[in-house]
C-alpha cells in the first residue's frame, strides 16, 4: 500500500477490515494465534496495495485504509476475500481450519487528511458500516456504491434497504458486494435498528382463524414449547406466522423464523436456526453451543417451520435451547410432533365450512373467494358463483392448500365446472402443473396435493401404510371397532402413527374417539390402495362391516332388538352409500340389496326416496350384467321395498308394478309372511290411486289370509291402511275397534314402534268425532315419538293433524302456522302429500275462509320459515284441552 505521507483528499473512500470472533480464535489458536493474525495482514495488504490504498493504522486485528478511487477499493476488498478464502491456513487441535473470517466495510465521503488523519465524520461512519458486516462479507454504503460506476457482469451490489447506525441520525443505504469467489448466504446486517423478526413477508391477504390464532398465542404465553401439528397443507406455517408476528412486541430479543424444509441435512440444521438468529459459525466451536450461549439471557421466540422434514435434529436442538435460558419459547410446526417433555401440541383444524354466525361466509368459503378473485385477474366473484364456490369448498373440508389449488384452477374453468369435477380431487386440482411435484425439493411439496401428502407417506412403516390405504375405504369417521374389522392385527401402534403424522385426525367423543380422514388425503390412500392391489378385499370387508354396523344398530347394548330409531342410521349413511357404490360397480349386487334395506326407512323418512330408486334401479342392472343368482324371497323385499320408494315419491304407476312383481316372487319363494307382507303393501298403490273400494277388499283378504295361514303379524300395514280407509268412509267405530286391537301387535314390533302409527290414527278419528282431548294425547304422543325416533315425514303429517285440532279448538292463528311449517317441510323432504293429502287441503281451504286470505297467508308464511325442531316445539307448547277456560272437564257440576 502507499506512504501514509499520500493521503487522498476531496471524496474519499474509506475501509474498514476486522476478523470476526477473533477472540474464540485467539483462545483456540494460543500462541499459534499471532502468526495466523500476521499473516491475516499480509494477505489483505498484497490485495489493497493494487488499487493504491493507503494503510492509516492497524490495531489487532482491525485495518483502516483509505482510497481515492471507490471502483478500485471494492476490486481490493473482493481480491483480499478470495485471497483469504484460497490461504492455506493452519489447522486447530480440534481438526478444523483456523482460517480468520475477515468483515469489510466501506464508505465515501468528503474529508481533507490534517496531521496524518482524518477526523472528519465520514471515518465514522465507515467505522459503523464495518461494524455491520459479517465474517466474509463486504458491505458499503449508498455514496460509495453511487461512485463505482459499471461494474462487470457477474459482479453487483445488492441492496440490503435503509438501516440506522449508531451514533447516527436518519438512515443510511447499506450494499452487500456479490461477486465470484465471495460468500453471498449472510444473515441481516448488525445494525441497532435490526428488525425485531425475520418472518417471512406473505404475499396474500390472511383469512379467518381469528379463533385458532387466539389459541396459539395463549399456549405460547403460558407455554416454552407449543407444537402446531397437521397435514400436509392444513395451514400451519401461515397461522403460526400470524400468531408469532402479533407477540413481536413480548419478546424483547426478537422472533426469528427458521425453515427446516430447505435444510439438506441434519447437520445444518445449528446452522439454519443460528443463521436466522443473526449468528455465524465460530472457528472450533459447535454452532449449537455459540446459539446456546447467544440465547441463554435472551427473551425470544423461535419459530421451527416444517421441523418433521429434520425431526431427530429439531428435536435435540429445541431441547439444548429450552435448557439454555427460562425465557426462551420454541414455536415448531410439524406434521407430527416432536415428542419432548413439556411439549403442548396443538393440532390445527380445517377450515370452517359453518357459514358464520352473521351470516357471511365461512371461513374456507371465504379463502375461497378471495383467491379466485386473484386468480381471475382481481375481478370480485360473480354472486351466482358462490353456490357452487361453497360446494367446492365443503368437498375439501376447509384444507387450505386444497382451496388455494381450486382457486387456480377457475383460470381455466367456470365455478360450475369446478364444482362438477371436485369429486376426482387430485385429478382436478394436481391437473395442468407439467412434471410431477418432488417433494424431495423444498419448493415442491406444497405444489400439488399428491405432494403434500406423499411428503408424510413416505415416512410411513409398511403396517402404517397398509393401515391408511385400507382405511380410504370409510366415507366417514370412524371409532376403533371399525378399524379392527378392516386391519389385520393390532391396529393401535399404526393407528398411532397415522395420527402423529397428521394423516388422520383423532376427535374425542362422549363415549368413545373417532378418527377422521380428510378428503384430499383420502383420494389419495385410494389411488395408493388400488396401485397395491388391495382395493377388492379392502371393500369387501367395508360392505360386510356395513351390513354388520346396520344390523346392531336396531339392537341395544345387551344385543337385544330396541325401538328402531333412524338417527342411529345417520353417521352410517354416508359408509352405506359408499358400501352402495363398491356393490353396483364391481362388487356383490346381492350384497347391496341387503345394505339397501338397510337404508329404506332412513331413506323415506328423510325425503331421500329417489336416491333409493336409483341404487336399487342400478342394483338390477348390475345383477342383469353379472348374472348374479338372488334368492327370490331377496327379490320380493327389494321390490316391495322399491314400491313404497315410488309411492312416496309419486310414482303410482311405477309403485303398482313393483308392487306385481314383488307378489311373484313371495310366491316364487313360498314363504307366506314374506306374501302377506307384499300383500299388506298392495293397499298402498291403491289408495294413491283412489280406488278405495279394490284397497279395502285387499287389506281385508290380506288379514283373514294371514290369520288362516299363522302370520298376522306381518299384516300390520294392511291393518293401518283398513283403519285409514274407514276413517275415511266415517266407519269411525270400526277403525277404532281394529287399532285397538292392533296396538299390541304395534308394541311388540321394534321396526314399527317408534312411529305410533296407530296412536296418530286415533288421533285422527278423535278428531272426526270432535273429541279434541283424545285427540290431543293421541297426536302428542304420536308427535314425540315420531320426532324423538327420527321419523321425520311422519313428523310432518302428525303436525298436520295437530294443526287440524288447533283449528277446531279455535286456536286459528297456531294453526295455520302449523299447516305452513308442515307443508314448508314436507316439500324440503321432497315427499308426496300420501293418503291424508285432500284431507290436509279441505282444513286448510275452510280455516282460510274462516281467517281470511290476509291473516292466513301472513301466519302460513310465518310457520313455513321454521325449521321442523322448531315447529314440533311449536305444537308441544299448544295447551292441553283440559286446561282451557271453560272445559267441560273442569266446570262447576250443577
Amino acid at each position: 500500500m502507499s506512504a501514509r505521507t499520500h493521503l487522498p483528499s476531496g471524496l474519499v473512500t474509506f475501509l474498514f477490515t476486522d476478523i470476526e470472533g477473533s477472540t474464540r480464535l485467539a483462545q483456540m489458536l494460543g500462541t499459534g494465534y499471532r502468526p495466523v493474525l500476521q499473516e491475516h495482514r499480509q494477505v489483505i495488504r498484497r490485495a489493497l496495495s493494487k488499487a493504491d490504498g493507503v494503510e492509516l493504522f492497524t490495531e489487532g486485528d482491525s485495518l483502516f485504509v483509505a482510497f481515492a478511487d471507490a471502483a478500485a477499493a471494492l476490486a481490493a476488498c473482493i481480491e483480499a476475500q478470495r485471497e483469504l478464502a484460497a490461504h492455506d491456513w493452519p489447522v486447530a487441535a480440534d481438526g478444523s481450519t483456523a482460517r480468520p473470517k475477515v468483515r469489510m466495510g466501506l464508505h465515501t465521503g468528503f474529508a481533507e487528511p490534517y496531521g496524518g488523519e482524518y477526523t472528519s465524520p465520514e471515518v465514522h461512519r465507515a467505522a459503523r458500516v464495518a461494524a455491520a458486516a459479517h465474517g466474509g462479507q463486504v458491505l458499503c454504503s449508498a455514496a460509495t456504491a453511487a461512485r463505482v460506476g459499471e461494474l462487470s457482469c457477474d459482479t453487483y451490489l445488492l441492496d440490503l434497504g435503509l438501516h440506522r447506525l449508531r451514533g447516527f441520525d436518519g438512515c443510511e443505504r447499506i450494499f452487500q458486494l456479490v461477486a465470484p469467489g465471495l460468500e453471498r448466504q449472510f444473515p441481516r446486517p448488525r445494525t441497532i435498528d435490526a428488525p425485531a423478526h425475520n418472518l417471512p413477508v406473505q404475499t396474500t391477504r390472511f383469512i379467518g382463524r381469528a379463533s385458532e390464532r387466539a389459541a396459539v398465542r395463549d399456549l405460547i404465553s403460558t407455554h416454552r414449547i407449543v407444537t402446531v401439528v397437521g397435514a400436509g397443507g392444513a395451514g400451519k406455517t401461515r397461522l403460526a406466522v400470524e400468531a408469532a408476528g402479533e407477540l413481536v412486541e413480548q419478546f424483547r430479543d426478537g422472533v426469528w423464523f427458521a425453515d427446516l424444509s430447505a435444510v439438506a441435512t441434519s447437520d445444518l440444521v445449528d446452522v439454519a436456526v443460528a443463521a436466522a438468529v443473526g449468528l455465524r459459525p465460530e472457528p472450533g466451536r459447535p454452532v449449537i453451543q455459540t446459539l446456546v450461549d447467544h440465547a441463554r439471557d435472551r427473551r425470544m421466540l423461535i419459530l421451527l417451520d416444517t421441523s418433521d422434514a429434520q425431526l431427530p435434529a429439531a428435536r435435540r436442538l429445541v431441547s439444548r435451547l429450552l435448557s439454555a435460558g427460562p425465557a426462551i419459547t420454541v414455536l415448531a410446526t410439524s406434521r407430527e410432533p416432536l415428542g419432548l417433555p413439556g411439549e403442548v401440541v396443538w393440532r390445527i383444524p380445517p377450515l370452517s365450512v359453518e357459514a358464520a354466525s352473521g351470516g357471511g361466509f365461512s371461513d374456507a368459503v371465504a379463502l375461497l373467494v378471495d383467491r379466485a378473485s386473484a386468480a381471475r385477474g382481481g375481478r370480485p366473484v360473480e354472486p351466482g358463483d358462490i353456490a357452487q364456490l361453497t360446494r367446492v369448498a365443503e368437498a375439501l373440508e376447509g384444507l387450505p392448500l386444497a382451496l388455494e389449488l381450486a382457486a387456480a384452477r377457475l383460470r381455466l374453468l367456470s365455478a360450475v365446472q369446478l364444482a362438477n369435477r371436485i369429486d376426482d380431487v387430485l385429478g382436478t386440482l394436481d391437473a395442468g402443473h407439467g412434471r410431477p411435484a418432488d417433494p424431495e425439493v423444498p419448493g415442491d411439496r406444497h405444489r400439488t396435493m399428491q405432494a403434500a401428502v406423499d411428503w408424510s407417506y413416505r415416512t410411513l412403516d409398511e403396517r402404517a401404510a397398509r393401515l391408511l390405504r385400507r382405511l380410504s375405504v370409510f366415507a366417514s369417521p370412524v371409532d376403533l371397532p371399525a378399524i379392527e374389522w378392516l386391519h389385520d392385527g393390532d391396529p393401535l401402534d399404526p393407528l398411532a402413527t397415522l395420527v402423529d403424522k397428521s394423516l388422520l385426525q383423532a376427535e374425542a367423543g362422549a363415549a368413545n374417539a373417532t378418527y377422521r380422514m380428510l378428503d384430499p388425503i383420502r383420494a389419495y390412500a385410494a389411488r395408493l390402495l388400488v396401485e397395491a392391489g388391495e382395493e377388492e378385499s379392502a371393500r369387501e370387508r367395508h360392505v360386510a362391516w356395513c351390513l354388520q354396523a346396520a344390523h346392531d344398530a336396531y339392537l341395544g347394548a345387551d344385543g337385544r332388538p330396541v325401538t328402531l330409531s333412524l338417527y342411529t342410521l345417520d353417521p352410517l349413511a354416508d359408509e352405506l352409500r359408499a358400501a352402495l357404490h363398491w356393490t353396483v360397480t364391481r362388487g356383490s349386487a346381492r350384497q347391496g340389496l341387503a345394505v339397501a334395506g338397510a337404508l329404506d326407512q332412513w331413506w323415506r323418512e328423510r325425503g331421500l326416496v329417489r336416491e333409493g330408486r336409483m341404487w336399487l334401479f342400478r342394483l338390477y342392472e348390475r345383477i342383469s350384467a353379472t348374472g348374479e343368482p338372488v334368492p327370490d324371497a331377496e327379490l320380493a323385499a327389494a321390490y316391495h321395498m322399491h314400491s313404497l320408494h315410488a309411492g312416496a315419491d309419486g310414482e303410482t304407476v311405477e309403485e303398482l308394478r313393483f308392487s306385481q312383481r314383488a307378489e311373484a316372487a313371495a310366491r316364487r319363494a313360498g314363504d307366506p309372511g314374506l306374501l302377506a307382507r307384499v300383500l299388506a303393501g298392495r293397499s298402498a298403490p291403491l289408495l294413491d290411486m283412489g280406488r278405495f273400494d279394490e284397497a279395502e277388499r285387499t287389506c281385508r283378504d290380506v288379514i283373514a289370509l294371514a290369520e288362516e295361514q299363522g302370520v298376522a303379524g306381518e299384516t300390520l300395514f294392511a291393518v293401518y291402511a283398513l283403519a285409514q280407509l274407514l276413517w275415511r268412509r266415517g266407519a269411525l267405530d270400526e277403525a277404532a275397534d281394529l287399532l285397538a286391537s292392533a296396538r299390541t301387535l304395534e308394541n311388540t314390533r321394534p321396526m314399527e314402534r317408534g312411529r305410533r302409527t296407530v296412536d296418530m290414527l286415533l288421533g285422527l278419528i278423535a278428531l272426526s268425532r270432535g273429541d279434541l282431548v283424545a285427540a290431543h294425547d293421541h297426536l302428542i304422543v304420536a308427535l314425540r315419538s315420531r320426532m324423538s325416533h327420527g321419523f321425520h315425514l311422519r313428523v310432518c303429517e302428525t303436525l298436520m293433524a295437530i294443526a287440524v285440532r288447533c283449528a277446531l279448538a279455535g286456536e286459528t292463528g297456531t294453526a295455520a302456522r302449523l299447516f305452513g311449517a308442515a307443508e314448508a317441510a314436507r316439500v324440503r323432504l321432497r315427499c308426496s302429500a300420501g293418503g291424508f293429502g285432500s284431507y290436509w287441503t279441505e282444513q286448510q281451504a275452510a280455516l282460510r275462509t274462516s281467517m281470511g286470505d290476509a291473516d292466513f297467508d301472513e301466519a302460513y308464511a310465518a310457520g313455513g320459515a321454521l325449521s321442523l325442531e322448531e315447529s314440533v316445539a311449536l305444537a308441544l307448547t299448544i295447551e292441553h284441552p283440559d286446561l282451557v277456560a271453560g272445559s267441560i272437564r273442569f266446570s262447576a257440576v250443577e
